[in-house]
């Protein structure tokens, strides 16, 4: 009966080929199920990828301080709990929602037609994203060949620095004993006279630690503000291509080739920072560190404060990397029957740990900084930028071997980042494999190129002297709103509109049939709990907004405003598509939009072997062309 409905399918997968021509995706192997998309050569390929496309440098550089500013270890409990709420329910819709259909972050919208502006969204705002992301890697590139130096050049004030660099902190002021009586004096006066500042009472000099000007000085060559654009930095401009071509080395053949890649880039990280870990965990000061990260600095009545549930639910939802497409995209291209439930646990667990992991490793170097330069640890802890490119790289430089120590750490948030953008980078090559998969099976490797080059050239802005404002920019919107409007949208789509039980009933022809008492948490997570806390995040968002700022540096108004614009276009194609659908649907107003909200005709597994009974109506995607509905940019489901 289905060769009669689908000529030219013997087996599942496996489509007798009439034509003259001997061209083949490298996506797709013989030994594939899905021959015309391809399919991971084996589980641990896709495991790891998502694995690194999960753990990315958020995990090194913001998580470890949001513990600390959080209440240590008390930090952990809002932390895990947001995971089971929040995280672990988005990822395995996602995962199930690409491996079912087979189809990428647009395509996958055949599932609700009028919602197909969200798959838009997530592919516009995960461009923006790879745009600066690679750039983060070009930074760590110029700090890894830096490293290639007998000393450090940001270990000492050299040529470069100004009056304002030193090593240690230096004393203005402060409080004596003279005769008897308590003088308040300058530092000077007090050495002159050989008295000793009272406890409490110094004032230091504004200075810069030699890390902070090499950052701002040698590194980004950091201009006044957003307004001085100045040249481009031709050596992070050179980092940057080579970014560019590490990634599309690594994607040349789609999968077949990430896929082996990623045994390195996700697995070599736990190496280092293992490495790492040892090495801290033998430096004096260390454990006053591990102390302030998670130990006995906790605090459990940081809990009562909601600041914290909201940090714990955002670290959650940026870190799993949900709504961003990447995981529809990754999963798509699996086998209709692996168990993307215990998939979807192993990699959230695996990051969550990770985040930990990755936290003593670098508390405890940057106790021993905080000791050798005695300074409290509160001094020397930062997040983000300030963490990895000047805190870390200043307390590494005072181990000895530092050169080694340096190497490794940047080696690892280079590998950290990579893999995460290579997956990023499938995520807009899925899609136009998706739209356009002839044009994909003959040029794959071509239009690849082309995205990677493309991107390159949009990214140069980020590598001029005003470039590290442009990528602060970028995150503080795109990556910010924009997913939690997606992530809200997709959730209330699939679970309301399309049906929550109905979903249920397709994860089910892939995992098989399971108990009521096993879907009663993913029903309360899907149906209610979940929803509500992606609002209530979004709400305080858009409450707590505050204008972008990189430092002490103010954003002039039209940058501000080209940030909002960003975003803007960024989720306009949401209601732009959503009326496009309405008006080239049939019958009244009403009638339209119900016909939009309901699945297209050929929703529904890939292979006609998948589909059973519930699916047997579907029609094969590609003669259902004029179901395929163009919109302004081009898109089709």
């Amino acid at each position: 009966m289905g060769m009669l409905s689908l000529p030219g399918f013997l087996s599942c997968g496996k489509k007798k080929d009439f034509s003259l021509s001997n061209e083949k995706d490298a996506h797709a192997s013989d030994s594939d199920e899905n021959s015309e998309r391809g399919n991971w050569s084996n589980k641990g390929d896709y495991l790891l990828s998502m694995v690194g496309y999960a753990v990315g440098l958020g995990n090194v550089w913001r998580f470890p301080y949001l513990t600390y500013q959080n209440g240590g270890g008390a930090f952990l409990i809002p932390y895990t709990l947001m995971l089971a709420l929040a995280g672990l329910p988005l990822f395995f819709m996602e995962c199930s929602l690409g491996q079912f259909a087979s189809l990428g972050p647009i395509s996958i919208w055949r599932i609700l037609p009028l919602f197909q502006g969200v798959g838009v969204t997530m592919v516009i705002i995960s461009t923006f994203v790879s745009i600066y992301y690679n750039v983060i890697i070009a930074y760590a590139l110029y700090y890894l060949f830096a490293s290639f130096q007998k000393v450090l050049p940001w270990s000492d004030c050299f040529s470069w620095a100004d009056e304002f660099c030193s090593k240690i902190r230096l004393v203005s002021n402060c409080n004596a004993t003279l005769h008897g009586e308590i003088i308040h004096a300058n530092y000077s006066f007090i050495t002159s006279n050989n008295l000793t500042c009272m406890n409490g009472t110094m004032n230091y000099k504004p200075v810069q630690f030699p890390s902070e000007q090499y950052w701002n000085k040698v590194t980004l060559q950091r201009s006044s503000g957003l307004d001085e654009t100045g040249n481009i930095v031709w050596y992070l401009a050179l980092c940057l291509l080579l970014s560019w071509m590490i990634v599309g080395a690594a994607l040349f053949k789609g999968i077949k080739s990430s896929g082996k890649v990623v045994y390195f880039t996700a697995l070599f990280p736990y190496v280092i920072l293992l490495i790492l870990l040892v090495r801290g965990a033998t430096l004096e000061g260390a454990l006053d560190g591990i102390e302030y990260y998670i130990g006995r600095q906790s605090n459990i009545t940081k809990l009562m404060e909601a600041e914290v549930w909201k940090d714990a639910a955002t670290q959650i939802f940026y870190s799993l990397s949900v709504a961003w497409g990447g995981l529809v995209a990754l999963s798509s291209y699996n086998k209709f029957h692996n168990n993307c439930y215990s998939d979807a646990i192993f990699v959230c667990v695996i990051n969550c740990v990770t985040s930990v992991f990755a936290g003593f490793a670098i508390f405890s170097i940057l106790g021993h900084m905080a000791f050798v330069s005695e300074r409290p640890v509160s001094e020397v802890v930062d997040s983000g930028f300030d963490l990895a490119f000047v805190a870390y790289p200043e307390a590494l430089s005072k181990l000895p071997v530092s050169p080694l120590w340096s190497f490794l750490f940047f080696f690892m948030l280079l590998l950290l980042g990579l893999d995460s953008q290579f997956a990023t980078i499938e995520t807009l090559t899925t899609t136009i494999q998706d739209i356009y998969p002839e044009v994909m099976k003959k040029l794959r490797m071509p239009i690849t190129l082309g995205v990677c080059i493309l991107l390159f050239f949009l990214g140069l802005i980020c590598v001029t002297q005003a470039g590290i404002y442009w990528v602060n920019l970028i995150d503080h919107f795109c990556a910010g709103w924009g997913i939690l409007i997606a992530a809200v949208l997709e959730i209330i789509g699939i679970i309301y509109i399309y049906g929550g039980n109905r979903f249920i009933e397709d994860i089910e022809m892939m995992i098989g049939k399971k108990s009521r008492v096993f879907w009663l948490w993913w029903r309360m997570c899907w149906f209610f709990i979940t929803p509500v806390l992606l609002m209530a995040i979004l709400v305080w968002s858009l409450i707590t907004f505050s204008p972008p700022t990189y430092g002490s540096v103010l954003y002039p108004a039209w940058g501000t405003a080209v940030g909002w614009c960003m975003i803007i276009f960024c989720v306009i194609w949401i209601p732009i598509i959503a009326i496009v659908k309405i008006v080239k649907a049939e019958g009244n107003l009403c009638q339209r939009i119900v016909s939009c909200c309901r699945p297209a005709a050929n929703w529904g597994p890939y292979l006609e072997c998948h589909r059973g009974e519930r699916y047997s109506h579907v029609v094969d995607p590609k003669k259902e062309k004029e179901h395929e509905i163009p919109t302004v940019a081009g898109f089709v489901y």
